[in-house]
């Protein structure tokens, strides 16, 4: 992976990504890079925008509009670098695109670590309303500029895997629905030639771990919105990777799938779409937890049980660092779900300072026959 670490931005890392993150990466970028304040949000911060490239392609790309969702804002962040460098394929790219890019559509929500804004409003709700100013900026750069493609880029829970499988939901992408009918036009089908392309890309290197995402129409949705107004788009999902709640490897996998997106989009090359080969990349399912803790004796005043229970992390910011708290989310039928750690407690008994018993919505430190004792829901060492 030395392409990928020759060009990272070593001085970003982890889950809480802010305005005051982004502002020292613009500060760092040559003047290849146009630099912008589009507008500000609810509170006053500025909405930031970054163009790149002279060609005739244009391609409009904005991340974190959620406001706790910032893998793709990072995996930028490296694309930037990239960018800037004096490789075949950027200069390319230079050459045959206009990007225009927002890293961080909603600065409030990005320093309070929420979904949605400072108003409470989800803006991937707002997308025919425009009751924001985010959306509204947002919406007035894709009047404006005209976008040839568009790539919506957003994190995803580690409660999503691939189909069936025992495997999280690395990245998942989509080319939404236009119409309720859910038809292929050839605007949604321009996007489906692109995620196919990432999709061949990214199976070298995780295989069996790249989704397909719901394609239930909702005009309020912004890629929905943009795929109705006939602009091909495209949904990027950044997910789980094995031991990854940092979403570091999840953020070179989306690096990856930029690169991947864009060549295919400047290729001369236009291959015909196969909507089959796009209909096989497994569905996404919420079957995942972030652990399952199987064979535990479960002992009350009229209860005796071998069982099983799940849980999983909450994230919690304190002083600019999201910390992650394990809480118990299901008892008993735990049947067709997978998860991210499984224990075997072979019969052992739960105890915790209340009693024999866990409950839902509980933190989860606990003992299972007194030796074995687990923080924060991982077996301590």
């Amino acid at each position: 992976m030395d392409f990928y670490l020759k060009y990272k931005e070593k001085s970003i890392s982890g889950r809480y990504l802010t305005n005051t993150h982004l502002e020292r990466v613009l500060k760092e970028l040559s003047p290849r890079f146009q630099k912008t304040i589009l507008g500000q949000s609810v509170e006053g911060r500025p909405i930031y925008s970054v163009t790149f490239g002279t060609g005739t392609t244009k391609i409009f790309m904005w991340s974190q509009m959620h406001g706790n969702e910032s893998t793709t804002t990072k995996a930028l962040f490296d694309f930037f670098k990239f960018l800037d460098s004096n490789d075949s394929l950027a200069k390319a790219i230079a050459e045959a695109c206009t990007l225009f890019i927002i890293p961080i559509v909603n600065p409030d929500g990005a320093a309070a670590y929420t979904r949605v804004n400072a108003n409470q409003i989800d803006l991937n709700r707002d997308s025919v309303a425009l009751t924001q100013p985010e959306s509204q900026i947002l919406r007035k750069v894709f009047q404006e500029f005209k976008p040839d493609f568009c790539f919506n880029l957003h994190d995803q829970r580690t409660i999503f895997g691939v189909g069936n499988l025992d495997k999280p939901a690395t990245i998942s992408f989509l080319a939404p629905s236009f119409n309720e009918a859910c038809e292929y036009n050839e605007c949604r089908l321009k996007a489906v030639r692109v995620i196919l392309a990432m999709n061949t890309e990214l199976q070298k290197y995780i295989p069996d771990q790249i989704g397909r995402f719901d394609d239930t129409f909702n005009l309020n949705c912004i890629g929905d919105y943009f795929q109705y107004s006939g602009v091909p788009t495209i949904l990027f999902e950044a997910g789980h990777y094995q031991n990854d709640y940092e979403r570091e490897e999840t953020r070179k996998y989306i690096y990856i799938a930029y690169i991947a997106g864009l060549k295919s989009i400047i290729s001369l090359k236009k291959e015909e779409v196969d909507l089959k080969e796009y209909l096989n990349i497994p569905q996404n399912k919420i079957n995942f937890y972030d652990f399952i803790y199987k064979n535990v004796r479960l002992k009350g005043e009229s209860l005796d049980i071998i069982t099983k229970f799940a849980s999983h992390y909450k994230e919690v910011l304190f002083e600019e660092k999201v910390y992650f708290e394990a809480e118990i989310v299901k008892i008993g039928d735990l049947e067709r779900s997978f998860a991210h750690q499984i224990y075997d407690l072979e019969g052992g008994l739960y105890q915790d300072e209340f009693g024999n018993y866990p409950k839902p919505g509980g933190n989860i430190d606990f003992s299972v026959n007194i030796n074995n004792i687990f923080v924060n829901g991982v077996l301590k060492k």
